[in-house]
């Protein structure tokens, strides 16, 4: 349907601000339901319905289930399609947009993560969770912001300072990774607005206030642009896209093969002790981080400059050990 992220956002803080949690979790199995049976019929879905705590009981009517079909289209912006000719099977047209990820699959892998848990809370002492200090609390007052192109004063306390500063920006983006939200944005200081976007942790964010003031969204500015070719979330232009070949173990290719490092991810070599893939992007300092998270199980093969640079890096760390040696 070619519904942008940041389309989708302003739809559904409306949609969540004016609807209870319990009939959004209903689309959202709605939808989960046909993705995952790829074709099914309405009497089916009853079935399936009529299994989950959710119904208490009551049936699906088809009113009901086309109220929430539209529902679940408007705000994750997938197509349910019918094709009458098989047996009234429904399925979704644009199942290959939820593979690729985004906003839309998150939304959906979230809520559905929590109605299953919800779902048994019976075992709540046997599913652990991670803790994520995630800043979710400024993420209502970010989105509104970005709505409506207010500029918004924020306190910052950055990792690299030992107190904390105040200003104003005007918000461009938000993005999540490594489960954690970060806020892209233009500072307005005229010093700082030639710097560029600037990229800020949401759990580095001590307070922030949208103020009336709103700013002109520059019309050439893309999200996706502004990220092309990074691995998460450090946007250095002066950083170029180069391609790069890693060879890894075969244990490990396992992992990275099921969750790409990339989307750009190709796996052009593939044996018993070893694969070979390839990348095109920055090779920034969190794609540094994430090739020495690895160890020995992960080899720079080109290009020969970030395979120098790893090997540096790696033989600093040996240096200091053994000369910490207990």
């Amino acid at each position: 349907m070619g519904i942008k992220s940041a389309q989708l956002f302003p739809i559904f803080a409306q949609k969540f601000n004016v609807m209870s949690k319990n009939l959004l979790n209903k689309y959202v199995w709605l939808v989960e339901t046909i993705y995952n049976a790829k074709y099914i019929t309405l009497e089916e879905i009853n079935r399936r319905w009529l299994e989950e705590d959710m119904s208490e009981g009551v049936a699906l009517p088809r009113r009901t289930f086309n109220t929430w079909r539209n529902e679940a289209e408007e705000i994750f912006g997938v197509s349910i399609q019918c094709d009458r000719k098989g047996g009234y099977n429904y399925y979704i047209e644009n199942a290959d947009d939820i593979k690729k990820g985004g906003l839309r699959n998150w939304l959906l892998d979230t809520i559905s993560v929590s109605n299953l848990i919800a779902e048994n809370k019976q075992l709540k002492d046997r599913i652990l969770l991670e803790y994520v200090p995630s800043g979710r609390e400024h993420l209502q007052t970010i989105i509104e912001a970005l709505k409506g192109n207010n500029i918004i004063n924020i306190t910052y306390h950055s990792y690299w300072r030992d107190e904390e500063s105040n200003f104003d920006v005007k918000p461009y983006c938000i993005k999540i990774f490594k489960q954690r939200w970060y806020l892209v944005a233009l500072g307005t200081n005229h010093y700082y607005e030639k710097l560029g976007p600037w990229t800020y942790g949401l759990d580095r964010i001590k307070k922030v206030i949208k103020k009336e003031e709103t700013f002109e969204m520059p019309e050439d500015w893309d999200a996706e642009e502004f990220f092309s070719g990074c691995f998460g979330i450090i946007a250095d232009p002066k950083v170029e896209k180069q391609h790069i070949e890693l060879k890894v173990a075969a244990g490990q290719a396992n992992y990275i093969r099921d969750l790409h490092m990339h989307e750009s991810q190709k796996e052009i070599e593939r044996n018993d002790d070893y694969s070979i893939f390839t990348y095109y992007l920055r090779p920034t300092y969190d794609f540094i981080q994430e090739l020495l998270r690895n160890g020995a199980d992960m080899e720079v093969i080109e290009p020969q400059s970030l395979r120098d640079e790893v090997s540096n890096i790696v033989q600093r760390v040996n240096n200091y050990y053994t000369k910490h040696t207990k």
